[in-house]
């Protein structure tokens, strides 16, 4: 909770400045931007949230959400497939790379770290050879389709309404707490990103885990491309989806994921992403601020989250060190 609120001050401390700093940012087209493109890259940081609990890193994220959101208007206007028929191959795709991703590091003991970076390059490759590097679009079709990303949700009684990618994010939010804080397996996850060996002697079984964090990270990985390719309508292999893995990692860390493993909260992982959703736009938005240094900028936060967080945990456990050699001596 400290963590969370941690976040959410800095947050809301960005906001305030952007705001002073910019006329635009609180217009009603930037804010429902904002929550839009919040609500699509939390989406994936969550499934880097999962993997990262267990001790591992998936550096394949954003070649998933290219491969995804290019085959998708690919298989519907190029083969002329239907919705019923391309949605289901989408995600069992991307069901199929977690999987890989899982065995390689289960069974052959591969570090995560190598397996996804390979991932990252073949996944992006194969998407660019399929299309030969052409724009992948849809043409003006499907918009009833696209609605998910681009539709909006009406409040009763009001003129506003929330955009459809949110409550798909809040769904998977739900789902994500559940199953973390609520189900045994949610707990076997925290053991195992903690101490592997031991959660292993306990009787847990390790392997399936893992396999799970990476099977659960690529699902919502290709929900993401999903998402992602329906809302801006086209997709270009050569760049759709560059970095995006590092924002979800960096939004799940910032979030309170500890790359150690064994750590996280999806409240905090939804704060992370959109701290760094406000970042990216108020870099945008501030003509003090050169859009060029844009990644150093979002780095430096980062890299102070972090470091005061690390900082932080050292503190604590100084306090409860010192607190138990007062009650040893107290007890003598």
């Amino acid at each position: 909770m400290k963590k969370n609120l941690g976040i959410l001050s800095l947050l809301m401390f960005v906001c305030v400045v952007t705001a002073l700093l910019s006329d635009g940012f609180l217009s009603e087209f930037n804010i429902e931007n904002l929550i839009r493109r919040t609500a699509l890259f939390g989406i994936i940081s969550i499934g880097a949230a999962f993997v990262i609990i267990t001790g591992g890193i998936d550096l394949s994220i954003g070649s998933v959400v290219c491969l995804i959101g290019c085959l998708v208007p690919w298989l519907l206007v190029e083969q002329g497939l239907s919705v019923w028929w391309t949605l289901p191959i989408a995600f069992c795709i991307s069901l199929g790379i977690g999987l890989f991703h899982g065995l390689l590091i289960t069974k052959l003991r591969l570090q995560p770290f190598v397996v996804t970076l390979c991932g990252l390059l073949i996944y992006r490759g194969i998407t660019r050879g399929f299309l030969n590097d052409q724009t992948s679009g849809f043409r003006g079709q499907f918009e009833g389709v696209r609605q998910l990303s681009l539709g909006m949700i009406p409040l009763p009684g009001t003129d506003v309404g929330v955009p459809v990618p949110w409550v798909i994010l809040i769904v998977v939010a739900v789902a994500a707490m559940i199953f973390l804080n609520l189900t045994i397996y949610g707990r076997y996850l925290f053991a195992l990103g903690r101490n592997q060996e031991a959660a292993r002697y306990s009787g847990i079984n390790t392997d399936r885990m893992i396999i799970l964090g990476h099977v659960i990270c690529s699902l919502l990985s290709g929900l993401g491309g999903l998402l992602f390719v329906f809302d801006v309508g086209s997709a270009q292999p050569v760049d759709f989806g560059n970095f995006y893995e590092l924002y979800a990692i960096a939004a799940a860390v910032l979030g309170g994921c500890s790359l150690r493993g064994g750590e996280g909260s999806i409240v905090g992982v939804i704060l992370g992403t959109a701290v760094m959703r406000v970042l990216k736009n108020s870099i945008t938005m501030i003509d003090q601020i050169p859009n060029k240094i844009e990644f150093a900028v979002i780095g430096a936060v980062i890299l102070g989250g972090v470091t005061i967080d690390e900082l932080l945990k050292r503190l604590a456990a100084t306090r409860r060190t010192a607190s138990r050699v007062k009650e040893s001596h107290s007890t003598e």
